[in-house]
């Protein structure tokens, strides 16, 4: 009976997505506790000085001014049926959100949840460290250098160069490229480490007023735990980290995974996450030079071109940050991708599909975060 019900579901994910192709189903009245238009006032912004530096690659729709009001105060009701029906017919946990920026409102799907964040994160790291340099605190300029001892876990293409000459040098302004665009855990933790720890990360997104967002230790810490393992360096060569987990009794991953999906130490609600989206483009997060510098880099992701972005047709644009964690087969965790879409005329929308546990195949998943993609371009009313 069980399977019957999967392939039920996963045959009208499939139609959904094959309808939101052509156009979008006719609106339905939006349910509580469904996909909901959630309002969010915007808190006024505080431009800062900067002492960035960093050449900029120009973006091809710049922030918008804070003031610039949209008149679109109220969601399409076809945006929030669709969002309904894609949360329902989803086989896992999955949260969405849309913001348009700009106007007053929300539509999601379990919005307030908690969902793994995993390389997300890296967002919140590098919006850290630019406001340090906002403050005259860091210099995008500045070197560092990473040994052996400095290495993590997973991806990180800077393990080789370390490797090679037993030990790195490089800019700050570099590790940020790295771990907003390649999702390199190695130079997301040293820039981590710059800023001064998790603390201050959370201290950041507490003075923006950022609520319901999370963050954990760091990279080797939460994946370790999450594993079921207590870290190790050497854990960080080669595949050392693997073959430790593949030596563990199943029950305790399997504990260790429940309990990581109970209470992630880097949960956050995908509502949180597009509301700061919205502050980052309005510039509410960081100085205007800041924030045109991390759009810039968001732009240039390499990961996830089969997520959100799959969906994003030509003509509109799409930065963007990814996440995905650990699997323990059949179960996949955190496969995530929040972002950006910003219309030809301008427009933008704050997006995030979190996928928080699901049993069913990339594919699949890749047609959820697409579908989101094509319902908001299918409902877009330009200014």
């Amino acid at each position: 009976m069980r399977s019957n019900e999967n392939r039920a579901a996963s045959a009208r994910l499939v139609l959904l997505v094959a309808a939101l192709s052509a156009c979008v189903s006719a609106p339905e009245p939006p349910r509580a506790q469904a996909a909901a238009a959630i309002p969010q006032k915007p808190i006024p912004g505080r431009p800062q000085p900067t002492t960035n530096t960093w050449p900029i690659r120009p973006v091809a729709n710049p922030p918008l001014p804070y003031r610039d009001i949209d008149q679109n105060e109220t969601p399409p009701p076809a945006l929030v049926s669709v969002v309904r029906n894609l949360g329902q017919s989803f086989r896992g946990k999955v949260g969405i959100a849309v913001r348009r920026i700009g106007a007053d409102w929300t539509v999601a799907w379990n919005g307030t949840s908690l969902f793994p964040q995993q390389s997300v994160s890296k967002l919140w790291v590098s919006m850290t460290f630019l406001d340090a340099v906002d403050r005259g605190k860091l210099r995008i300029t500045d070197t560092t250098t990473i040994t052996r001892n400095d290495l993590t876990l997973f991806h990180q293409p800077t393990a080789a160069l370390v490797a090679q000459n037993g030990g790195w040098t490089t800019s700050y302004s570099d590790l940020m490229r790295r771990a907003m665009t390649q999702s390199d855990n190695t130079a997301n933790d040293t820039l981590l480490r710059a800023v001064g720890g998790p603390e201050a990360v959370r201290g950041f997104l507490a003075r923006r007023m950022i609520k319901d967002i999370r963050f954990g230790p760091g990279e080797r810490l939460l994946q370790s735990a999450t594993a079921g393992l207590d870290w190790r360096q050497d854990y960080a060569i080669g595949r050392n980290f693997y073959a430790a987990r593949a030596k563990l009794p199943m029950a305790v991953r399997q504990k260790a995974l429940d309990n990581y999906l109970a209470s992630p130490p880097d949960g956050a609600a995908p509502s949180s996450i597009v509301q700061a989206l919205a502050k980052l483009k309005q510039n509410d997060m960081l100085s205007p030079a800041s924030s045109r510098l991390l759009l810039s880099i968001m732009s240039e992701a390499k990961t996830g071109p089969q997520r959100i972005k799959g969906g994003v047709p030509p003509g509109w644009s799409y930065l963007h940050k990814t996440g995905t964690g650990q699997d323990l087969p059949p179960r996949s965790t955190g496969f995530n991708d929040i972002g950006i879409m910003t219309a030809p005329d301008g427009t933008s929308y704050a997006v995030a599909v979190m996928i928080g546990s699901t049993t069913v195949g990339i594919p699949e998943r890749w047609a959820l975060m697409q579908a989101v993609a094509k319902a908001v371009v299918a409902n877009h009313e330009p200014r």
